[in-house]
């Protein structure tokens, strides 16, 4: 398979649930090799053999995870670099940066194992819908495969050794992707979200640190892994994310209740400008097709055949050119965005 055809796959996680709030669960683990120093301290040619390394390791990796195929960043363009991070499997931090790294992608994304990040290592399994327990099922044993072959860096009373502190210990980075519009039109997001981070959680927007919660979208994760083990990082989160699902289900709730003509007003109007509109910015998709997810799950228009994540990254400026085969300016994207996404909307 080509990295053109690898880039194109359907991700798995842009698979419809029937989760309405959790869109995706996702578990990072990062690991070093013990006797390389960090990558920002690394070097060009030490970046280069951790490369050569760890990508002949996980080309060469059988049994229950299946094929991986090895991307070496150098090769991709721009439009590529930024389909990987539209689709989340890589980071914007890898994408924008220079040297030896890349990826390595299961044919359906599930896995992604970035290589010479902030850390050397760092085992990504995303699934779609609420299954974080399954997610770290998988990467562990991934880092079991890798780590019969390698040496990470490890110490007793330490735990696995990180480039950033807040890593240190289990090297474990769990998040759900959660969709909250409800939430933010009875204007209580804020309320909910922001008693977060003194339970330890992180939140931030839909591509990571420093990014927008576009299409009231938002990424939960937790903060600390030192002195935690992973069963209580992923078991805290699980009973966070079930409150917040509680939470934002009853701000529907409320919707219907007291403002029932706003509400259908609202989705239908996204409806109708998605199956009409000639220009669509990248932002107004967003949150077009957020009010339209809204309104299917609230029964109140009918169900889209394509999948609210699917339609979301490919409207993405990266994805819709890889998809059209053809780099595109500002006004040209706004056109063919509303013209794929009057296609994905019609009903038959």
């Amino acid at each position: 398979m080509t990295h053109k055809e690898l880039l194109l796959q359907h991700s798995a996680w842009m698979t419809e649930t029937d989760s309405p709030v959790v869109i995706s669960s996702r578990v990072r683990l990062a690991r070093n090799l013990e006797d390389f120093p960090f990558p920002h301290v690394l070097g060009q040619e030490g970046a280069g053999q951790v490369e050569q390394l760890v990508s002949r390791l996980l080309s060469d990796s059988e049994g229950n995870i299946g094929q991986l195929s090895y991307i070496s960043l150098t090769e991709l363009n721009n439009v590529e670099k930024q389909v990987l991070i539209e689709k989340h499997l890589i980071s914007p931090s890898l994408g924008g940066s220079t040297g030896a790294r890349g990826v390595a992608l299961a044919p359906d994304h599930r896995y992604a194992v970035m290589v010479n990040e902030e850390d050397h290592v760092r085992i990504q399994v995303l699934m779609p819908g609420n299954q974080l327990l399954e997610a770290h099922r998988l990467a562990t044993g991934l880092d079991d495969v890798l780590e019969a072959k390698l040496d990470f860096a490890y110490r007793e009373s330490q735990g696995y050794l990180t480039a950033c502190p807040t890593n240190v210990g289990t090297g474990l980075r769990a998040s759900v992707m959660v969709h909250l519009p409800g939430l933010v039109m009875m204007k209580q997001v804020q309320q909910v979200l922001g008693a977060l981070t003194r339970l330890g959680l992180d939140v931030r927007g839909l591509y990571g640190e420093g990014s927008q919660a576009s299409g009231h979208m938002f990424q939960i994760s937790n903060q600390i892994t030192l002195g935690k083990s992973e069963e209580d990082i992923l078991a805290h989160l699980n009973a966070v994310t079930g409150q917040i699902i509680e939470h934002e289900l009853q701000a529907r709730e409320r919707l219907q209740v007291q403002m029932p003509m706003f509400l259908e007003d609202k989705v239908w109007r996204a409806r109708g400008t998605l199956q009409n509109a000639r220009l669509l910015s990248s932002e107004d998709a967003m949150h077009l097709l957020s009010y339209d997810r809204l309104g299917s799950d609230l029964g109140l228009l009918p169900k889209l055949k394509d999948c609210f994540a699917s339609l979301i990254v490919d409207t993405r400026p990266g994805c819709l050119q890889y998809i059209l085969d053809r780099e595109l300016d500002l006004r040209q994207r706004d056109e063919e965005r509303a013209k794929l996404v009057r296609g994905r909307t019609a009903l038959e």
